[in-house]
């Protein structure tokens, strides 16, 4: 019997993010707790009043290694494994982490320009939305593949299902679910893959058009601080 070790490669990105995610979680923990909100500031979680008033736009990004509380954690954790030991060693560990972090900011950034100046959000779960993302584009043009036939359809399952339930769940920021999802199926088809089937190059000019259109109005909508 073939173990998965003979048959796929070590997802390496995937453990290196986790380990991140797990040290920025002990930091908080041990500066204060993960659910104090003067810490989660002070780290780097997004709230748009501090965005917009003080361009701290470095927030857009550093929110998503932080957590509110291990189950948030252990959460977003056990998807990343699950969706990374796949996505990672077909796509490559380079362009696993570029869509993993971009899809992180795209997510923050659609919060950043519809949702609440009050509210302090933190989470990878933008990222992790963003990888659901490439993985359903990698879909839409490799579904003669069975193992990215079957890790599509879950994925578009998954993320289907957790929006839903997002709109039923206290406090959880959907718009950078939202958002994530949409700049990781933008990202994987702009980037593309050398041994996957690649959308035409005009599609992927207009993705990329796209991408950029939205980084442009999202940032612009986001400074309107009074919403």
């Amino acid at each position: 019997m073939q173990t998965r070790k003979s048959t796929m490669p070590v997802p390496y990105m995937t453990f290196a993010i986790l380990i991140v995610l797990l040290i920025v979680f002990l930091v908080e923990t041990f500066t204060g707790g993960s659910t104090n909100p003067a810490v989660l500031i002070k780290l780097g979680a997004m709230n748009n009043m501090m965005v917009a008033a003080y361009d701290q736009f470095w927030r857009l990004f550093t929110a998503q290694f932080l957590h509110i509380g291990w189950l948030h954690l252990a959460s977003n954790a056990v998807m990343i494994y699950y969706i990374g030991q796949y996505l990672e060693p077909i796509i490559g560990s380079w362009r696993f982490l570029f869509i993993y972090l971009l899809s992180g900011v795209g997510g923050n950034m659609l919060s950043f320009a519809l949702g609440s100046d009050s509210s302090i959000a933190a989470g990878a779960s933008t990222a992790l939305f963003g990888l659901f993302g490439a993985v359903i584009a990698i879909y839409l043009k490799n579904k003669n593949i069975p193992l990215i036939y079957g890790l599509g359809r879950q994925a578009l399952a998954l993320a289907v299902i957790n929006l839903v339930l997002d709109l039923f769940m206290k406090d959880i920021d959907i718009l950078g679910h939202i958002g994530g999802l949409a700049a990781g199926f933008f990202l994987s088809i702009v980037i593309g893959n050398d041994n996957l089937a690649k959308y035409h190059s005009k599609i992927r000019v207009l993705a990329a058009v796209v991408l950029i259109l939205y980084s442009v109005w999202s940032l612009r909508q986001g400074m309107v601080i009074t919403r």
